[in-house]
């Protein structure tokens, strides 16, 4: 029996929302699906569990409230209390959400559950208080990292009061006391619907010119307390309520899990954001029976991704560092892959395999400390042709490149073009690309750019590779490019 249609929304990394919107489709067979920046908007009546089977996405939301943008006012009581009916109108609406949210739960057997019969605070093991206080600190962190590429610039996430809650909601609650003691107003849900719950707030665009996000959580707080009976809990809530208000739209959400989707507990030492290795892999066409190459593996992230999903094929990972091949093993032993996936330590200028042995070459190529160029990156022509003398004909290579380096494979290409190997750029070439990754700042032109350069070009520099598609993401605070390829013919003969 399915967990019951419901409405959600999960949050991407910039770039990732189309990977995400497929995903949901293909996976959850959702309807109404609907991309902005930074989230996916679906309808599903999947089991949680397969809700948890999100690769792609950050984290994952039941979703009350959907709205176009609340018109700025220079009049913030207005405002703020325009922004409350917006989050707390139509309680029934409110009740049918916080039914699916426990009954969520409820399936998932969890301790922290509230039911009618037990209304008792969140007990939780005394080992686990550690890693509660870790993950708040992580999700402080990730909030301003991966959530950052998913929203306009200048956006932020903050939960009111959690800096100083004694500011936020020591007032909040004062005064909703002394309001409730002078009116002896009732709340109008159940009181065995009672939670613990916080608020958090990302404000941006020309509402938080106006309001803070603090100014608009401690509203909304003090309203759901009014109106619900809930208590405000910012360190072990029950419950938590997503609000972000921009220019784009008005959403207002529950999120599902506690933890992101993001989170793999098969990943014991975090390398490349699992999310982008997925999406990288997703891409490579993998088929059972195939043999999969990460030939710069690292932590081998994109290999763990891969054999997640199609368990099927084989998986090989090179790596020149001792220390990147112990992290791997580790990641591998962890996930229980070691049937799955081969690790030798090798050059990725001189790998000892086969020629034409591999189906796909995936690799997120490493270049400098956080993608910093360096001198290292003469040696990318030499990497791409090992990289394509170990593929088969139709098979497919993906790269994830950053921006410096996509300037040094838009000088290959033009090498290609010309003919003439004196020509491999360094990375200071002014073409097309270079120029617009100079110039331009806005993320979205600089992607169609860097496609047009990327598409417009039929051959690399060693012939049998063809583009076959570019994919701009955000790592952050850097930019970064998966491109793909696909080989047409055996090397040499072109």
């Amino acid at each position: 029996m399915a967990a019951g249609a419901g409405r959600y929304f999960c949050t991407a990394g910039r770039g990732l929302e189309p990977f995400l919107a497929r995903e949901v489709r293909g996976r959850l067979g959702a309807t109404e699906v609907d991309c902005v920046s930074g989230k996916v908007f679906f309808s599903t009546e999947a089991e949680p569990g397969e809700l948890r089977k999100l690769r792609s996405g950050e984290r994952l939301f039941l979703l009350l409230k959907k709205h176009t943008p609340l018109a700025a006012s220079r009049n913030k009581g207005k405002m703020l209390h325009e922004i409350k009916s917006l989050v707390m109108e139509e309680p029934k609406y409110w009740l049918d959400v916080i039914s699916i949210w426990r009954n969520f739960h409820g399936r998932q057997g969890k301790k922290d559950d509230v039911s009618q019969e037990n209304q008792l605070p969140l007990k939780r093991k005394s080992e686990e208080t550690n890693i509660a206080t870790k993950r708040q600190k992580t999700e402080q962190v990730r909030e301003t990292v991966p959530e950052e590429c998913q929203v306009e610039a200048g956006e932020r996430s903050v939960v009111p009061g959690r800096e100083s809650p004694q500011d936020c909601w020591t007032e909040s609650k004062t005064s909703l006391e002394d309001h409730s003691k002078s009116s002896g107003e009732k709340p109008i849900v159940n009181e065995q619907l009672s939670f613990r719950f916080r608020v958090s707030c990302r404000c941006s665009g020309a509402i938080a010119k106006i309001l803070t996000s603090e100014e608009i959580g401690r509203a909304v707080g003090i309203g759901l307390m009014k109106q619900c009976g809930w208590r405000a809990d910012l360190r072990n809530p029950d419950l938590e309520i997503f609000v972000h208000l921009n220019d784009i739209h008005s959403v207002v959400g529950i999120p599902l899990f506690r933890l992101p989707l993001a989170n793999r507990e098969y990943i014991k030492r975090a390398g490349l954001r699992s999310t982008i290795a997925w999406a990288m892999a997703s891409l490579a066409e993998i088929s059972a029976g195939a043999f999969v190459l990460d030939p710069m593996c690292g932590l081998g992230v994109i290999l763990l991704e891969a054999a997640k999903e199609w368990p099927e094929a084989c998986y090989w990972g090179a790596d020149v560092s001792d220390s990147q091949l112990e992290g791997a093993d580790v990641n591998i032993r962890t996930a229980g892959l070691m049937d799955k996936i081969e690790l030798l330590k090798a050059s990725v200028k001189a790998l000892p395999l086969p020629s034409e042995s591999f189906d796909a070459v995936i690799s997120d190529i490493p270049f400098g400390k956080k993608f910093k160029i360096t001198k290292d990156i003469q040696l990318l022509p030499d990497i791409l042709q090992e990289m394509e003398r170990v593929l088969r004909v139709g098979g497919t290579i993906v790269l994830l490149l950053s921006q410096d380096l996509c300037k040094c494979m838009d000088g290959i290409t033009k090498c290609a073009e010309n003919d003439s190997p004196n020509d491999i750029s360094d990375g200071t070439s002014e073409t097309a690309t270079a120029k617009t990754l100079n110039v331009d700042g806005n993320f979205s032109s600089l992607v169609n750019v860097v496609e047009e350069s990327f598409l417009s070009s039929r051959r690399t520099l060693f012939g049998s590779l063809v583009p076959n598609g570019v994919y701009g993401v955000s790592l952050g605070k850097t930019d970064a490019f998966i491109y793909k390829y696909r080989k047409t013919a055996t090397a040499g003969n072109r």
